[in-house]
């Protein structure tokens, strides 16, 4: 992205979430994008309802979209699609999304595809269950999870859901073998963080390591990470 441009971004929440719970993201999504000349113009959208809401009715739409059979926008985005809706003539649109709200983001990103609306967006899951991914956006996701000193999975709404799917070995020989990775995203990355679910983005010494890097260090890095070409 070229110095003087500005870019939309669309922060959405999971479940019981409290709109506390992004502004560490906020401001350092605001410092990192500034230094690039980049100036951000951030939302943070509820697509299951705010804390205030039913836990078991937000948990029962997260797991509807998470459905082969979902329908396109799912509920979480069909939701916040009004509001989304209103700014498709920006020239690019990054949905961040943590825990359902990475599901969302996603549902988000394959009705703009199924709409053909000429918009550049990518979307960021962050501790979110895995959705499966189709072909054509495969490489406008990424996924940030967390993980342990072994590199194992340590959040466990990332071990919900599914990539997979029946795929062929060969053309030649079809004897079908199910592929875990089928529908992933086209990058994902574990990152090491304190504490748990909750936590990607907290910046106090309590979850900081011993090279005084703190989760919301880790988050940045990895989003930098995938969003470099893009930006």
């Amino acid at each position: 992205m070229q110095a003087s441009q500005s870019l939309k971004i669309f922060l959405l929440a999971g479940v019981k979430t409290s709109p506390s719970a992004f502004h560490a993201l906020e401001h350092a999504l605001v410092d990192n994008l500034q230094q690039k000349g980049i100036t951000p113009d951030i939302e943070l959208l509820f697509p299951y309802g705010d804390a205030e809401r039913s836990l078991m009715r937000q948990l029962y739409e997260v797991r509807a979209d998470l459905s082969r059979k979902a329908k396109l926008a799912g509920y979480g985005g069909r939701k916040v699609w009004e509001r989304i809706n209103s700014s498709c003539e920006v020239p690019k649109l990054l949905l961040i999304g943590h825990s359902g709200g990475g599901v969302a983001a996603y549902q988000i990103a394959r009705k703009l595809h199924e709409d053909q609306l000429p918009i550049d967006s990518k979307v960021v899951q962050i501790g979110s269950p895995k959705t499966r991914i189709i072909p054509q956006l495969k490489e406008r996701v990424g996924y940030i999870h967390s993980i342990d000193n072994d590199g194992k999975v340590k959040d466990p709404i990332s071990r919900l859901g599914s990539w997979g799917g029946w795929s062929y070995i060969t053309p030649e020989i079809p004897l079908p073998h199910w592929d875990s990775q089928k529908y992933a995203p086209g990058y994902i990355e574990g990152i090491r963080t304190l504490g748990g679910h909750a936590d990607y983005f907290r910046q106090s010494e309590q979850f900081s390591d011993e090279h005084r890097a703190c989760n919301l260090d880790k988050t940045m890095s990895s989003l930098n990470a995938y969003l470099k070409e893009w930006l």
